[in-house]
């Protein structure tokens, strides 16, 4: 396939355009990518010198450019969103701007141009918050913040292309993801580049909040299963099966650097945190995907790759990016 790639130059997108151009040799991509604060053109060092890879610095929301681009491809795949829920409830506007206006952009391309495929990267915060069971593809979507009522947006948008235009339209719904090129202000790579400075490690309010982490690697493979395999007009959940608390992520970083637990800094917990996400992916494991990193192996993987990659992390943890530390961590006062 000649896949246009929004957002390719991001965390998963990047690692999604190494796993495509590397697992099949025939495919030839092209990555669309604004390059905001989190995009890092880096991150496609490893295959800038293929023939099949092409880089163009552009916005979703450029109609022109995106029908030029769309025009030359057989599929599309969006990973293109603003993506932190932090930021989210800071600066609402941005994230409906790209998340919903961006999608209903690449999807009306592809409607005019008549894709195969449109793959649409989504997350298992749609669902919101789930207090027992798993989150299946058929539940309802209960969005709680921002990000994720933009997400939901665009999955929304992207219902409508299918169900009025016949977009052949498939939705993946990933779990939290982590491992190398992960900009420092998420969870796993924001303590592991702490912890290596000595710095405290922050752990919203009482650290219970429950995530399933998912390695990145095992993130591409599946939605690269979903974009070959899977059912346009499907909905696809990505997910390790894990249940795993802020407490727990700081204890397998802590111990895979050799840094002690007063590190760990309890902070002003996050507004309108959702405590619990888990979902039901054994609708993509019946199309032969299943995850192969367990979190322990995941930990100990990235944390190696920030130790031997600091130049870079440490760039990206400069002016504006403390400015927005010091905004979003407030640590507790201690018991009296």
């Amino acid at each position: 396939m000649r896949l246009l790639v929004a957002g390719g130059a991001g965390f998963i997108g990047s690692e999604f355009v190494r796993h495509t151009l590397s697992s099949h040799p025939d495919d030839s991509v092209v990555v669309l990518d604004k390059l905001t604060y989190a995009g890092n053109l880096r991150n496609l060092d490893p295959v800038a010198a293929s023939s099949r890879f092409r880089f163009v610095h552009g916005d979703i929301c450029d109609a022109r450019t995106v029908e030029t681009l769309a025009g030359e491809a057989d599929a599309i795949v969006n990973f293109a969103a603003e993506s932190h829920v932090d930021r989210s409830l800071e600066a609402p506007g941005q994230f409906i701007q790209t998340d919903v206006y961006g999608t209903f952009v690449l999807l009306d391309a592809a409607r005019r141009i008549g894709h195969s495929r449109f793959l649409q990267v989504s997350t298992d915060e749609v669902y919101g918050d789930v207090t027992e069971g798993r989150s299946a593809e058929g539940d309802p979507l209960r969005p709680r913040s921002p990000y994720s009522a933009s997400k939901a947006g665009g999955e929304m948008m992207a219902w409508a292309y299918r169900e009025s235009y016949g977009v052949p339209v498939i939705t993946t719904r990933g779990s939290n993801t982590y491992g190398p090129y992960q900009y420092p202000e998420k969870i796993i790579p924001l303590f592991i580049t702490n912890a290596l400075d000595d710095q405290p490690l922050p752990i919203y309010g009482d650290g219970n909040a429950v995530r399933d982490y998912l390695y990145v690697t095992d993130h591409a493979r599946g939605i690269d299963t979903a974009l070959r395999l899977g059912t346009p007009g499907e909905d696809y959940n990505i997910g390790y099966g894990g249940e795993t608390n802020g407490h727990e992520v700081a204890d397998l970083v802590l111990g895979a650097l050799g840094k002690p637990d007063s590190l760990k800094q309890h902070v002003r917990d996050r507004l309108g945190h959702d405590r619990r996400y888990a979902v039901d992916t054994r609708k993509l494991e019946g199309l032969g995907w299943e995850p192969d990193v367990p979190l322990a192996d995941g930990i100990k993987q990235t944390v190696e790759w920030y130790r031997q990659n600091q130049e870079w992390w440490r760039p990206l943890k400069s002016g504006e990016f403390w400015e927005f530390y010091s905004r979003n961590y407030k640590p507790l006062s201690p018991p009296p």
